[in-house]
């Protein structure tokens, strides 16, 4: 540090101090505790201690401020001695095996990893004996020192990190950076939506212009009404014709893909819907300015321009005012119904059923504005026709649900007998209704199942809602003992029928064989369309955002099957590098990140079975690359993790596989490190990157960015 930023650090830390210390200037056990932010008491009882240098149960400014100055300032060696330190819980000057358990076991639960006592001997065992070089039955500081400079990642930024108190606010991070939408990449990136964005605002200022235009004979308030009007005539059916679902998925498979933004019609369709909001306030205000004008020159009052018919303002029977009034209140109440936290919070019915008004408006539409119907009639018409095709499929034939299970996290997976008449592409989703949970409500999903897996479809979903959480409820419950003979006889020549794939990956006791009604609307494309026509994908997911993935992992792997191939005399196997004009994939990075160890279980068995797949040799290295990362895991640099993420690593070199997950590939702590991540990526020179993500708003901000950097194609799961 610079003598300006060692001054500042240290105000920094006094003020810290004042902040936490009580009116005797000195940090208690239990302040401390509270202040490093730690979950398990043994790093907080171990610290203190440390830091507590003259012995007095309490900490002042100037004990403080030396054991920071050695753990920020200090030497590598010195912060090693201070880990050293923590390890060496009897003072003796060496860690036994005991020791070493104990500060593993505070480690996993401060990490939230659950393991059993077994797994944590083991891990214990596979440190030790790396770093006991002697045999002597202890690990010195001196062999300690060595193990760790094994790890160089690790020797980087030995820290607490928990702990932000410890260091000041980064200047460079309060710097103000250029806004990324002024930066080239990302207008080179995001070149088809700027320019549809671009075209739709001219087209809006040319029909506001003209009907202003058209109108000038009526004052300025009459024409800026108009305008408005011209211009919801347009987005009031331009809003409906970016949500034809199957009409884009019939697009996604045409040239109009490279030209159009279609796999951003969610977003077009959410923006179009605040454009209306604007244009309908602006006319209601502009509407309103013009009756006050009117009603010091008529015998009409305001009130009774605005709620009743007698001024006869309208086309049919003066309704043009009270079905403006109207339209206002549902227009303002359709995108309260629609914001972010509405639909985030578990009340996906308030915005499902606010949104079906959709119907009264148009009509009150067609009854406010003699002209917009000219508008409505042919987007409207396919929107009809769409709805038509759609209940005609959702009805055909007897779709059912034929076997039910219910993994950790609350995730429900549903096993649908699939129609022969049924066709997808991996990553399409359906909407699906239940009866016996809701009558009228339809939810999507996106199918998990491969397209290649011909006898059923498979759902993943998510207890995040009023309806996920019935779904759960309900399969969770006893079944009734009240069964008709036909029902089980059903249920029993369904089961047979499942494959035995998915027999392997059932849960025991949380499965259940039924035969429950259901029906299906779709499939809808998505972005991950893509996948098979680019060469170096990078697929994303957060949480259960990885359910797209799963039906597109899948499918990779059945082509990646035709490629493969074995040695009839000792099974060895490699792949060939065959051109395929369904496939130009030549590699595959698969991220997945999750909270916790439990987020993980509902999906390993297939991703084990991913893994057994590959080949042991390949022309161009390894074709499907697993990144797992959890994020309530403290990274390596950490103080209170650095020996359990040792000894995991060394375990998982041994037995071949990760202790958390049981896969080969080891799960990573913390968050990724996207810079690092998309480097690494570029570095391949696998041919083009396309990066697909599924999972929250906000990482999709940071990924995308990072993207827009290093020129990558970025695609966001919506619908």
């Amino acid at each position: 540090m610079s003598l300006d930023e060692d001054t500042r650090w240290l105000e920094w830390v006094t003020k810290q101090f004042e902040s936490i210390a009580g009116e005797d200037k000195e940090i208690d056990l239990e302040e401390f505790k509270t202040a490093l932010k730690v979950k398990e008491s043994f790093f907080a009882e171990r610290f203190f201690a440390l830091f507590d240098s003259d012995g007095s149960s309490t900490i002042s400014l100037d004990e403080l401020l030396k054991a920071l100055d050695l753990l920020i300032h200090g030497s590598e060696t010195d912060k090693l001695k201070f880990l050293f330190q923590v390890y060496d819980v009897d003072g003796s000057g060496s860690i036994d095996p005991d020791e070493l358990r104990t500060v593993l076991k505070s480690c996993l639960r401060e990490s939230a990893i659950s393991l059993p006592e077994e797994k944590l001997d083991d891990l214990t065992m596979a440190l030790f004996e790396s770093a006991d070089k002697d045999n002597s039955g202890s690990i010195t500081f001196e062999e300690l020192k060595a193990e760790l400079e094994t790890f160089p990642e690790v020797m980087e930024n030995l820290t607490i990190s928990a702990a932000n108190w410890l260091k000041p606010p980064d200047l460079e991070q309060k710097r103000r950076q250029a806004p990324r939408y002024l930066t080239p990449a990302y207008w080179h990136n995001n070149s088809r939506k700027l320019l549809f964005l671009c075209v739709y605002a001219c087209l809006s200022l040319l029909l506001f212009t003209g009907a202003m235009l058209q109108n000038h004979h009526g004052g300025a308030w009459y024409m800026v009404a108009k305008g408005c009007g011209q211009c919801l005539n347009f987005n009031c059916t331009f809003v409906m014709v970016l949500m034809l679902r199957r009409c884009l998925t019939w697009l996604r498979a045409t040239w109009v893909v490279r030209v159009l933004p279609l796999d951003q019609n969610v977003l077009l369709h959410q923006i179009v819907g605040y454009a209306i909001l604007c244009y309908t306030v602006l006319h209601t205000t502009a509407h309103v300015i013009n009756f006050v004008k009117l009603s010091e020159r008529t015998d009409y009052r305001l009130w009774e321009y605005l709620l009743t018919t007698r001024p006869g303002i309208g086309w049919v029977k003066g309704t043009a005012s009270v079905t403006g009034v109207v339209l206002q209140v549902m227009i303002c109440l359709m995108v309260l119904c629609s914001s972010t936290f509405v639909r985030r919070s578990g009340h996906f019915e308030v915005f499902y059923w606010s949104h079906l008004s959709y119907v009264w408006v148009w009509s009150l539409l067609v009854v406010h504005c003699a002209n917009f119907w000219k508008w409505f009639v042919v987007p409207g018409l396919l929107f009809i026709l769409e709805k038509i095709v759609g209940i005609a499929v959702s009805h055909m034939g007897g779709l059912y649900i034929v076997e039910v299970n219910l993994l950790p996290s609350k995730v429900t997976h549903l096993v649908i007998k699939r129609p022969q008449f049924f066709h997808f592409k991996p990553g399409d989703y359906i909407y699906i209704n239940i009866p016996d949970i809701a009558k009228y409500e339809w939810h999507p999903f996106t199918i998990s199942s491969a397209p290649e897996q011909s006898d059923t479809l498979w759902l993943h979903i998510r207890s995040m809602g009023q309806w996920t959480n019935r779904l759960f409820e309900y399969f969770r419950q006893p079944e009734s003992p009240a069964v008709s003979p036909k029902r089980l006889a059903t249920s029993l020549r369904n089961r047979r029928q499942l494959n035995k794939a998915q027999i392997s990956a059932k849960m025991g006791e949380n499965t259940r064989y039924c035969n429950i009604k259901c029906y299906v609307d779709g499939p809808y494309g998505t972005p991950t369309r893509q996948i098979f026509a680019s060469e170096h994908a990078v697929l994303i997911g957060a949480g259960i955002g990885i359910t797209p993935f799963a039906s597109i992992l899948q499918s990779i792997m059945y082509r990646y099957r035709r490629r493969k191939q074995n040695c009839p005399n000792c099974n060895y196997s490699w792949c060939e590098n065959i051109k395929d004009s369904e496939m130009k994939l030549r590699k595959v990075d698969f991220i997945w990140i999750n909270r916790d160890q439990k987020s993980f279980e509902w999906f390993v068995s297939l991703l084990t079975k991913l893994e057994m797949d590959q080949a042991d040799e390949e022309p161009e290295g390894r074709f499907l690359e697993m990144h797992m990362y959890m994020t309530s895991a403290l990274s390596k640099n950490d103080m209170k993790a650095i020996g359990l993420q040792m000894a995991l690593d060394l375990l998982a070199k041994k037995e071949k596989r990760d202790s958390i997950t049981g896969l080969r590939t080891r799960t990573q702590p913390g968050r990724p490190e996207w810079g690092k991540v998309f480097q690494k990526v570029s570095e391949e020179k696998k041919g083009k990157v396309h990066v697909f993500y599924c999972g929250s708003p906000a990482l999709a901000k940071v990924i995308k960015a990072q993207c827009e950097h290093f020129g990558f194609n970025f695609y966001k799961e919506n619908f």
